[in-house]
């Protein structure tokens, strides 16, 4: 017997190093979105599962509902790739640094920022101070990740010893650029980590895209998900057909959340004003187009296959269900691919259910216009030399994130990043990125982690050549400058008001939390107590 890694993976990679018999691959530099165990090597000793931090792996008589499909996953992984020796050199320890040599200000506090500040605390002796615009910590894992997915922002629980150790500073509300400068990190630290994300939406470029109708599929994110920033936009869900462009996780997620059981929905975080506007949809059925094939497809296995598990909704395949460039593939994106056509094969075979809502993937389209007088009310797409025009009021791009530039560092205009190498910013001294902003928008949640680990190394080994400044001001340097200026930051503590507010609203409410949207209720919630 053995135990089974699931859809929930977050790729993190907490669990490989707790193998004793190291039977968990792929290891770093894979393909693939997820992690698989060997059936034939796993000893059914827990370690991963304890390890585990999104409830991810189980064990193959527990797997739930829905996830039993994982098992046969696995075990196809390593009948592919049958299981070799790790042979990557162990990174080498860190020694310790005295009180003060090594202090880093790290910006954001997404997952990116969060891992690196682990990676940081880790070793003995340096310090570290986050700094975040909004009163609330870890980005796209409280504002990204789908109310559904409540296993998946578990992940926030390894960072908990990081945000309570005596050497990490938490000044939650503080924006960079606003309230201090770069120059202003500098002077107080001798290195500078930017994880601030990818935070716009790339364009589509086509004829009709400003319509009122037509919007970033990241802005319906944040809408439902209760980021301050979106909680006033207005989305007009009185159309039968919904459209996406785009077929990556965020599409699917979107897709969950505009069909979704009402009820289902509403034991979810979702944020209070969204659920009472999904509750009154008329949305029926949602389109999600892709301009390549299926084997091409953004979106993961582990969330294509629950799709198929979704109350009430049938899954319509439209597009050809062969890979022409399997050949030009790495087996890692060739395995993916594979499970991708084998599941779409299996939803094309199924019978549909009168009366059910309906995801329709549509593959090899193209958008070419948003029509409309005034509003969108349709857009053509072409497909094979011919184009049509599907109706509806609802255009939802979903084709990646893009960074925003960085005051004080260089930018990458065409790629949306701050150039860098291996995450030191070019050309300015004790400056890193980590995150969307170092490599694009690309990976899941775990991804970061070894995103981070690469950044943090290039620092560190810039702190024994000598390269990072030394004469840096004290601590409590900083701490004046921000009360002559008027900033009161919130620390862990007042996050965990925050959050013990939620909770207990969520309790009321028979809810995982139910979150304050406004940034003054925020406030609000975390000096409560004080």
């Amino acid at each position: 017997m053995s135990y089974v890694i699931t859809q929930n993976c977050c790729k993190d990679a907490s669990c490989i190093p707790v193998c004793p018999v190291d039977c968990i691959r792929p290891v770093e530099g894979d393909d693939t979105d997820m992690l698989y165990i060997d059936p034939d090597s796993c000893i059914d000793c827990g370690a991963c599962f304890d390890e585990c931090p999104v409830d991810a792996i189980h064990y193959e008589d527990d797997l739930p509902p829905g996830q039993e499909r994982f098992r046969e996953i696995n075990a196809a992984y390593f009948e592919r790739y049958p299981l070799q020796p790790d042979t990557a050199p162990l990174r080498p320890s860190r020694p310790a640094v005295p009180t003060g040599a090594l202090r880093v200000a790290i910006v954001g506090a997404g997952p990116a920022a969060c891992y690196a500040a682990a990676e940081l605390i880790a070793i003995d002796g340096v310090e570290v101070n986050l700094f975040e615009r909004l009163p609330t910590p870890f980005g796209l894992i409280r504002a990204g990740v789908a109310p559904d997915h409540q296993h998946t922002k578990s992940v926030v629980n390894l960072f908990e010893r990081v945000f309570t150790n005596r050497r990490f500073g938490c000044h939650l509300g503080v924006e960079i650029g606003r309230d201090l400068t770069h120059e202003d990190l500098l002077a107080h630290h001798h290195a500078v980590i930017y994880a601030v994300g990818a935070a716009t939406s790339r364009a589509l470029g086509i004829p009709g895209e400003d319509l009122p109708g037509s919007h970033p599929a990241a802005d319906f994110v944040g809408w439902y998900n209760g980021h301050p920033d979106h909680a006033g936009r207005v989305f007009d869900l009185d159309t039968e057909r919904a459209v996406i462009v785009g077929n990556g996780n965020v599409a699917l997620d979107v897709a969950r959340m505009l069909l979704m059981d009402r009820d289902a929905l509403a034991a979810t975080d979702i944020a209070e004003h969204a659920l009472e506007v999904l509750r009154t949809s008329a949305i029926r059925e949602v389109v999600i187009l892709g301009r390549r094939g299926i084997a091409d497809a953004a979106f993961s296995v582990g969330e294509f296959l629950a799709l198929g598990h979704l109350d009430g909704v049938d899954i319509v395949i439209d597009g050809d269900l062969s890979d022409p460039a399997d050949g030009e593939r790495s087996d890692g994106e060739r395995f993916g691919a594979a499970l991708k056509l084998d599941i779409a094969r299996e939803y094309a075979g199924r019978a549909q259910t009168p009366g059910n809502k309906r995801i329709m993937f549509r593959f090899n389209t193209t958008p070419q216009e948003i029509l409309g007088s005034g509003v969108a009310q349709g857009l053509r797409v072409a497909r094979g030399g011919s184009t049509e025009t599907l109706a509806t009021g609802l255009i939802l791009r979903s084709i990646g994130y893009r960074g925003l530039a960085v005051d004080g560092l260089p930018f990458d205009e065409a790629a949306g990043v701050v150039p860098n190498e291996d995450g030191r910013v070019s050309g300015v001294r004790g400056s890193y990125v980590t995150g969307w902003i170092k490599r694009g928008p690309r990976g899941v949640i775990g991804t970061n982690r070894t995103c981070a680990v690469q950044t943090v190394d290039a620092l560190w080994q810039d702190h024994l050549d000598g390269a990072l400044p030394r004469d840096v001001a004290e601590p409590a340097a900083l701490r004046k400058l921000l009360a002559d200026r008027g900033i009161r930051p919130l620390d862990w503590s007042g996050w965990r008001a925050i959050d013990g507010a939620e909770r207990d609203r969520g309790a009321a409410a028979s809810r995982p939390r139910v979150k304050f949207i406004a940034i003054e209720d925020l406030h609000a919630a975390a000096l409560a107590d004080s």
